[in-house]
């Protein structure tokens, strides 16, 4: 069982929210994500260490999707989420705003008879999903990882409507400059207050991280039904970054399913 060190480390390579462990020859932005399989490592001097995003441009999995494509619609393992209350750390990784639940935290996904444990959460303006010609104003991502280093990630569509006050929280103790970290603030958080109350139906579909390195591998579980977050908080949330979302990616033969019942 690898500890929690290496599943943070791991962590922070996957999401790609952590430039320190790369040199400043990987740097990426949203504005050059055509290019993110070019970017070059120049400490390296072999393939494939030297393209450390490779996997972006060739992936065959990648995402984001368009949910409308989906192929089939069936009766899909219940999600069953245990997401305690914690005082996390509020982090500006460089990239988007994120919630970073303790190192003790218990907070877990159960899918069939599987559990992932539930690591940190971030936000995309605006979402990465879609679905049609629908694109919300932004998309919420729980990451889970479990032991053996599979990731699954829930994404919670966000419409503008009533202002949602966990989120506020959110956007009042994460820190303006890239890379703070807030571990201080005693606020408290409760997941599922981000999430729809009673409606878990959701697509699901194999996938990448939407961002450096974009890693395949990673089960995708997209909640139909959003929630909503005020105008306000919307402008809050652009004033610390927007447009970094991911173009929706080719389905390249993937199956997506919606879930229609228990």
């Amino acid at each position: 069982m690898i500890n929690q060190i290496f599943k943070v480390i791991f962590l922070a390579f996957c999401i790609g929210y952590a430039a320190s462990l790369f040199s400043s020859s990987t740097h990426w932005s949203h504005d050059e994500q055509k290019h993110w399989g070019a970017i070059r490592d120049n400490t390296q001097t072999e393939d494939p260490l030297m393209f450390p995003y490779a996997v972006c441009s060739i992936g065959k999995h990648q995402s984001p999707v368009n949910l409308s494509e989906e192929n089939h619609r069936e009766i899909l393992n219940k999600l069953i989420f245990n997401y305690p209350v914690d005082e996390p750390t509020y982090f500006n990784s460089g990239h988007g705003i994120q919630v970073n639940f303790s190192d003790d935290y218990k907070g877990h996904l159960k899918i069939g008879n599987e559990v992932y444990p539930l690591i940190q959460f971030h936000f995309h303006e605006p979402s990465e999903h879609v679905v049609g010609e629908k694109q919300y104003p932004a998309e919420l991502h729980f990451v889970h990882i479990r032991d053996d280093g599979k990731i699954a990630v829930v994404g919670v569509l966000l419409d503008e409507g009533e202002e949602n006050a966990s989120f506020q929280k959110v956007l009042d103790n994460t820190p303006r400059e890239e890379g703070g970290q807030n571990d201080q603030s005693s606020a408290v958080i409760n997941p599922k207050l981000l999430m729809p109350k009673t409606n878990w139906k959701h697509y699901t579909l194999a996938g990448s991280l939407t961002t450096p390195p974009c890693s395949e591998g990673v089960e995708w579980l997209v909640l139909s039904e959003p929630i909503t977050i005020s105008r306000e908080q919307l402008t809050q949330l652009r004033n610390f970054y927007a447009g970094n979302a991911r173009h929706v990616q080719a389905l390249n033969g993937r199956s997506v399913s919606r879930k229609i019942g228990q």
